[in-house]
């Protein structure tokens, strides 16, 4: 929620702003109002709103003296100025001194909503600048970047930190949980339109988030939260990201709701990997499918996580390709990390049944009678439609089934007649799709990648740098640059 306060000498001209517009629709909340501008600018130094509605002429302190003390201060505050008076000075004077706006009053119904819609909108592209800087400050190196554009980080390195990630069910924007965790000292950034990293900082070791359950976000439509290990090194932010996001993504295996707080139990998936191992090196295929049917019940049984999939994952393709190269060589059998687990699969049954059908596969290798006319016929047509549906969610196991070809065979396909896995084709399709966006319009870096096919913004950032080498931020400043020098 965007935070508002009212401030105005008339008790009725405040009441008439409060009622004028439909603040919560819009993400607003007002969380103060004040008939003294002295007690309104203590509370804008305390409290640093979002967004400050003022009248023009008070006693002692003007709306405009009020928008210039609240700059001296630094402090990243905004302004629309609400007068009686319509002569035009007072609207440049409003406007020169760094206000948003400048409205009569009382309010006309009539612009009310488009004024407010106008204000969301200000906010919504200001808050996606923001989470843009803060991103690549993130993943940059150069952790000074990080302590200049955040006082989170300008403190003695022995603090604590602890980093949350809460994906949600919804994409409602007119909702925060920074007051159930109850901290002062919180960094928080919109990864994606269901999804929000909160960075903490406590100046004690137990930052109280241990004690926070379940039933504390059921109100808030809450799918996961993911909670990290706690370090008192402020460079050891990247890594306490990862953990709360491998934390948060143990929904992908359960689908339940819940706060899941980051373990390691590497350990305890050894045993399952050690018997898979066996069964391919001595070629027991019968007894694949129990194993398979029963790691479901494994990961719930030892409580493990999407670090233990994850390792799993690699450890059965490095055995595969090891034992059945030749076979298997232009299957999509990648070593992959959790994200692109999850950007793979739609759950973890889904995983298991691929290499279920790749057990399959190879099993009845020999026996297999494939008539190639009709195979090649339904694999043009699946890549049609994925040419025409990659914005869309796609998972290579509805699409074989679409199709009718088994997914094993897909990935087959894919890399002998386009030379490349199903997922580099779809990656490829969406990046180049990105960058034709970033060029030619003006969307926010998290419409774009929402449009091409990424409801994970974060994801997005580090696929689209990986394909091209540099940040969507950049890529879009550069070719901005060079349009401006031709």
């Amino acid at each position: 929620m965007y935070r508002v306060i009212i401030v105005d000498d008339e008790p009725w001209a405040i009441k008439g702003i409060r009622n004028a517009f439909d603040w919560n629709k819009y993400g607003f909340e007002i969380t103060g109002q004040f008939t003294s501008a002295h007690k309104a600018f203590d509370f804008i130094c305390e409290e640093s709103p979002d967004l400050v509605f003022t009248d023009i002429r008070m006693p002692e302190i003007s709306g405009l003296d009020l928008i210039g003390m609240t700059k001296k201060k630094g402090l990243d505050v905004e302004f629309v100025i609400v007068s009686g008076f319509s002569e035009f000075a007072y609207a440049q004077d409003a406007l020169r001194y760094g206000a948003l706006d400048y409205f009569l009053k009382p309010i006309d119904i009539e612009m009310a909503d488009p004024l407010i819609e106008k204000l969301a909108l200000h906010f919504s592209q200001k808050r996606s600048m923001r989470n843009n800087v803060i991103l690549e400050a993130l993943t940059s190196t150069d952790k000074n970047e990080l302590k200049r554009i955040t006082p989170l980080f300008d403190r003695s390195s022995n603090d604590y930190f602890r980093v949350l990630i809460i994906y949600s069910n919804s994409e409602k924007k007119n909702c925060s949980e920074t007051k159930l965790l109850d901290m002062e000292n919180i960094l928080e950034v919109e990864l994606g339109s269901r999804k929000k990293l909160y960075i903490l900082r406590s100046e004690k070791e137990t930052d109280g988030i241990d004690r926070i359950d379940g039933a504390a976000f059921a109100s808030l439509d809450i799918k996961a939260v993911g909670v990290s290990s706690i370090s008192n090194n402020s460079d050891h932010i990247s890594k306490l990201i990862k953990e709360a996001d491998l934390a948060a993504s143990k929904v992908f295996l359960y689908e339940e709701k819940g706060i899941f707080r980051y373990e390691q139990k590497l350990s305890s998936i050894k045993p399952l990997i050690d018997e898979i191992s066996s069964i391919i090196q001595e070629k027991k295929f019968e007894e694949m499918d129990e194993v398979i049917n029963g790691f479901v019940y494994f990961i719930k049984h030892h409580d493990l996580g999407m670090g233990e999939v994850v390792y799993l994952w690699n450890q059965v393709v490095s055995i595969l390709l090891g034992t059945f190269y030749e076979e298997l060589k232009d299957m999509e059998l990648d070593f992959l990390n959790y994200s692109e687990l999850k950007e793979r699969f739609e759950n973890f049954d889904s995983l298991c049944g691929f290499l279920h059908d790749v057990f399959i596969y190879i099993k009845e290798l020999n026996n297999q009678h494939i008539h190639e006319g009709n195979i090649n016929s339904y694999f043009i047509q699946m890549v049609k439609y994925i040419d025409n549906h990659f914005q869309n969610k796609l998972y290579l196991k509805d699409l074989s089934s679409k199709f009718f070809i088994n997914q094993v065979y897909c990935c087959q396909l894919f890399k002998k007649n386009l030379g490349k896995t199903y997922s580099e084709y779809i990656t490829d399709l969406r990046i180049k799709k990105a960058g034709e966006l970033l060029k030619n319009t003006t969307l926010s870096i998290e419409e774009v990648a929402i449009k091409v096919g990424f409801m994970d913004y974060y994801y997005f950032n580090k696929v689209f740098k990986k394909q091209c080498g540099i940040t969507p931020t950049r890529f879009r400043k550069v070719d901005r640059s060079e349009a401006c020098a031709n």
